[in-house]
């Protein structure tokens, strides 16, 4: 949204472009240019385009994505620790705390899991209704540990002319 608003503030729409994908460009250069237009009619007008604007960056932003537009969110939502920690990595082009971070973060869910489904374990031999718990907690751990492994692996956006760098 920083992009965008400084886009209107400006009146320079190329301050949104990069976040657009190239299929996108026309029409957001097309509802800047409307959005430029109304914002000269008044307050009103103004305030009516830039949401319109901020909302047509948005979905197009996350068509580029691949990803369904649900509208815009609130300034000052918590997103959680890790997008501060990107944000601070790319500014420090350091990856170290972002690593830690994650690292931290699955180490202690793998932990967890695994006490859980031990734990479960030790009952199995109960009977039927025991050995379904246990199986449940561990093939959940295999599955969550799978998943995890391919989202780690996994280019974010799928574009062939940007692969991902395997290490």
């Amino acid at each position: 949204m920083k992009a965008a608003r400084a886009a209107l503030q400006k009146g320079d729409v190329t301050y949104i472009l990069p976040y657009v994908s190239e299929e996108g460009e026309q029409e957001v250069r097309e509802a800047f240019g409307l959005a430029d237009e109304a914002r000269a009619l008044g307050p009103t007008a103004g305030e009516v385009a830039d949401r319109w604007f901020f909302e047509t960056v948005v979905r197009v932003h996350r068509a580029g994505e691949g990803a369904p537009f649900t509208g815009l969110k609130p300034a000052g939502m918590d997103v959680g620790p890790v997008i501060p920690a990107v944000e601070r990595a790319l500014d420090a082009g350091s990856a170290d705390e972002l690593t830690e971070l994650l690292c931290g973060i699955v180490r202690e869910q793998v932990d967890a899991r695994l006490v859980h489904a031990m734990a479960l374990k030790e009952h199995a031999g109960e009977g039927v209704a025991a050995a379904r718990e246990y199986i449940e907690a561990s093939l959940g751990l295999q599955v969550w540990a799978h998943s995890l492994y391919k989202q780690a692996i996994a280019d974010p956006h799928a574009r062939a002319a940007h692969p991902r760098p395997r290490v």
